[in-house]
C-alpha cells in the first residue's frame, strides 16, 4: 500500500536520486547538473522553513516519489500563489502515483493559505505532467515558446493553475 506523507531527514537520499534521474534523462525540469544531497537538503529546508508541504509517496520501504511547494516568486504580494513540483522515481511512472501526491500536495497548501497552485511544466511534449495536473483541476492557462534548452533542442513552458479553497473570492487574513 503507498503512504503519502511529510518527508523526513532521511528520505534526502531518495529524492536526490529520483530527481538527478530527472534532470540526467528528462525535461520536466530545465536543470542541466544533478544537484548534490546537500544541494536538495538546502533545497528542502528552504520549503519547510516557509511552512509549506513536502511529500513523499513511500510503498514497502521504498520511495517512490516526491512533491513540494514553493513561492511562485519571492515578493510579498505572491503570498498566496506557490508553484508545485512533482517527481516520481522511473519505476513509479503510469501507477496514479502522480495524482496521489498532487492531491496530497494541494490539501495541504490549501491548509497553510495557498490559495492557487501553479504549474510550470517543462516541454510542451510532457503528456504525463500536463495530463496529471489536468486530471488535478489545473487549468491551461499558455505555453511559453522555445524558452529553455536541453538535451540539444529547445522546450517550451507549459503553464497551468489551480484555485484553492476560495481562491480570490474572499480577502485573505
Amino acid at each position: 500500500m503507498t503512504q503519502i506523507r511529510p518527508s523526513r531527514d532521511e528520505d534526502i537520499d531518495a529524492i536526490t536520486a529520483i530527481y538527478a534521474h530527472h534532470v540526467l534523462h528528462g525535461t520536466g525540469t530545465f536543470e542541466t547538473e544533478a544537484p548534490t544531497a546537500a544541494d536538495m537538503a538546502a533545497r528542502r529546508a528552504d520549503v519547510l522553513a516557509k511552512n509549506l508541504p513536502y511529500l513523499v509517496a513511500e510503498r514497502d520501504g521504498e520511495l517512490l516519489g516526491f512533491a513540494y511547494c514553493n513561492w511562485f516568486k519571492p515578493r510579498p504580494a505572491y503570498r498566496f500563489s506557490a508553484e508545485d513540483s512533482i517527481y516520481l522515481a522511473d519505476s513509479a511512472r503510469g501507477q496514479g502515483l502522480g495524482a496521489q501526491l498532487l492531491a496530497a500536495l494541494s490539501q495541504a497548501a490549501e491548509a497553510v493559505g495557498v490559495r492557487k497552485l501553479i504549474a510550470v511544466i517543462g516541454d510542451s511534449a510532457n503528456a504525463g505532467s500536463i495530463g496529471v495536473h489536468r486530471t488535478q483541476g489545473f487549468s491551461h492557462v499558455g505555453v511559453l515558446k522555445d524558452c529553455g534548452w536541453k538535451f540539444g533542442e529547445w522546450r517550451d513552458v507549459v503553464l497551468m493553475e489551480k484555485v484553492l479553497g476560495e481562491g480570490s473570492t474572499t480577502r485573505p487574513e
